[in-house]
């Protein structure tokens, strides 16, 4: 199993959603996070005056798949959120050691 995490802009939240979903991807949890990579955060003008914005607001999901699934939720998600600007968000796929759902004590893939 594999844990996949995606930064992406908060505008294609709905669109990878529905994409995952359609994909057979069942279950995500979706935050609210702040940073900044290369983009170095951005430029907003709020009543004439500019500002920086440091840590530009994102959002992460957090998906868990099994080990044949992960290609397949990497290609939905880069092709559903991505623009081709800078700033599109970063996927990192972590291993998952064993996965448990408390309801049911049900293990491994089975839980997910």
């Amino acid at each position: 199993m594999k844990k996949i995490e995606a930064i992406i802009r908060h505008s294609h939240l709905e669109t990878v959603k529905a994409a995952l979903i359609e994909a057979g991807i069942e279950g995500m949890t979706v935050t609210e996070v702040r940073g900044f990579g290369r983009q170095k955060g951005q430029k907003e003008v709020y009543r004439g005056a500019e500002y920086a914005v440091d840590l530009v607001p994102k959002i992460r999901l957090d998906i868990v798949v099994p080990d044949g699934k992960v290609d397949p939720c990497i290609a939905v998600l880069t092709k559903a959120a991505r623009t081709g600007k800078i700033g599109d968000g970063k996927i990192f796929v972590i291993g998952v050691e064993q996965t448990i759902r408390i309801r049911t004590g049900e293990t491994g893939t089975e839980a997910i």
